[in-house]
């Protein structure tokens, strides 16, 4: 883009020079996002808050307060189903995953005319599972583990710089937990699991 630039001053053509410019300042910000999501990648696990015993629902609820803007612009009616309970961790990191979740079901929403998110639990034999499902443009089978990877998106073209679901995962291990992602396919919709260890009782327990 510099190179460009130089050749379009060189040959004083002013609307070129314009459009040069525009270009390195949309790259720049594109590389500064890339960097600032680098950083926060890097400091989970030794920046934390004091860990403490967090109400689910409430940490979903101040999610989507911080996601409100696009659930609305986008027309997404989120439903939260009761029976969440507790987790134990950092209240901030935790409330990022379930914001990441909701910003991610929001961008792969495809031209769903009836856009939905569903929060809720469900019980399995292998302990309690978080999940956040929407109806969305679903994941191909050979993505469930990539899209978990640094700088992968489903979509190219789509905005941000696709460290999200790689911070959430980091996030997420780094409270002893996991995520996952299930998925009929194209068109059907994605559900992000969570698992995380019981929260223990104030004196110590397991519960």
């Amino acid at each position: 883009f510099l190179g460009l630039l130089e050749q379009d001053l060189a040959a004083a053509k002013p609307d070129l020079v314009r459009k040069d410019m525009e270009r390195i300042g949309e790259a720049a910000d594109r590389m500064a996002l890339l960097l600032d999501d680098l950083l926060e990648l890097s400091r989970v696990g030794r920046v934390v808050n004091p860990s403490a015993l967090h109400s689910v629902e409430e940490l979903v609820h101040r999610a989507l307060e911080a996601v409100s803007g696009r659930l609305a612009e986008r027309g997404v009616v989120v439903e939260v189903l009761p029976g969440l309970g507790n987790v134990y961790g950092d209240g901030p990191r935790l409330v990022e995953v379930f914001q990441n979740l909701l910003e991610n079901a929001v961008k792969y929403m495809g031209e769903q005319g009836n856009p939905r998110i569903e929060i809720g639990v469900m019980p399995r034999e292998d302990g309690i599972v978080y999940y956040v499902a929407d109806n969305g443009i679903g994941i191909e089978p050979r993505y469930r583990e990539t899209i978990f990877g640094l700088f992968n998106k489903l979509d190219p073209r789509s905005e941000g710089s696709g460290i999200g679901l790689a911070l959430i995962q980091r996030i997420v291990e780094v409270h002893g937990g996991q995520i996952w992602v299930e998925s009929e396919g194209k068109g059907k919709g994605s559900v992000f699991c969570l698992r995380f260890p019981p929260a223990p009782r104030i004196g110590g327990d397991d519960v």
